[in-house]
């Protein structure tokens, strides 16, 4: 079996993923509230901890998109209500991991558990969990490019959180909440720091790439999946945001001097 016929579904889910979390990534950034999907990822592991800890995995899907979801609906009023977003969402990202430290503690394998929630290994992803992922990462999309624009006030921004919620909810479970984080920042970052693409087909394109060659190396260096990708996802990005802060400098200076 060659390594395509092998991994085919991971290649599929990483790319799926880049895109999904593009759409919500230059939003957040655009918005200042960096910390909003760490937070709703890290409260909506609270939901799955609890799942495995107390109910032996039952209602899983159903305690994390629960917990997503509350995190959703707060933030969603901290923005309207709150000075200083930014701190709050920081504290909120506290609770959820000082929760789930003390929920994984009444577990045997709560270490084990707490890495895997923290960045999970989606190289050997299944057929099955990949359909259902790009089932709903095609529900959130039509969401966000055909309903999304159209609303406004209140109602836009909890649809915001909600989707993103909703997203959140699978993909934490599937690649865990620090390689959501990486994958919603840093292509987005990476599309924004150029002008000659659409920053959304630059993020796409610049993550896909980044995903693809960390799974390549984790599968022939036998490493670990989920931080292999953050590796190489958030190095390219700075590499590429340093070299071109530093181009852009030049170009002013040359402007000026002109």
């Amino acid at each position: 079996m060659s390594v395509i016929e092998l991994l085919w579904p991971a290649f599929v889910l990483a790319v799926a993923l880049v895109f999904i979390h593009s759409i919500f990534g230059l939003e957040i950034i655009k918005r200042g509230v960096i910390f909003t999907d760490l937070a709703i990822g890290q409260v909506a592991a609270v939901g799955m901890a609890l799942s495995v800890a107390f109910m032996h995995s039952q209602y899983q899907n159903a305690m994390t998109l629960l917990f997503a979801l509350l995190a959703a609906l707060i933030i969603t009023w901290a923005t309207k209500k709150v000075q200083k977003i930014e701190a709050f969402i920081g504290l909120l990202y506290a609770l959820g991991i000082s929760s789930i430290m003390l929920i994984l503690a009444q577990s045997p394998e709560g270490t084990e558990l707490f890495s895997k929630l923290s960045a999970a290994d989606i190289l050997f992803t299944s057929s099955e969990d990949l359909y259902k992922s790009l089932m709903l990462y095609g529900a959130v999309s039509f969401v966000m490019f055909v309903v999304f624009p159209r609303m406004q006030g209140v109602k836009k921004e909890f649809l915001f959180f909600t989707m993103l919620a909703l997203t959140v909810t699978s993909s934490v479970q599937s690649a865990g909440v620090l390689v959501v984080f990486a994958l919603l920042i840093a292509p987005s970052y990476a599309g924004l720091m150029q002008r000659k693409t659409k920053p959304f087909v630059f993020a796409c394109l610049f993550g896909s790439l980044s995903i693809v060659l960390a799974l390549l190396g984790s599968y022939y260096l036998d490493l670990p999946t989920g931080y292999a990708i953050i590796f190489v996802t958030v190095l390219f990005s700075l590499v590429f945001v340093i070299i071109s802060s530093i181009m852009r400098d030049k170009n002013e200076k040359r402007v000026d001097e002109e």
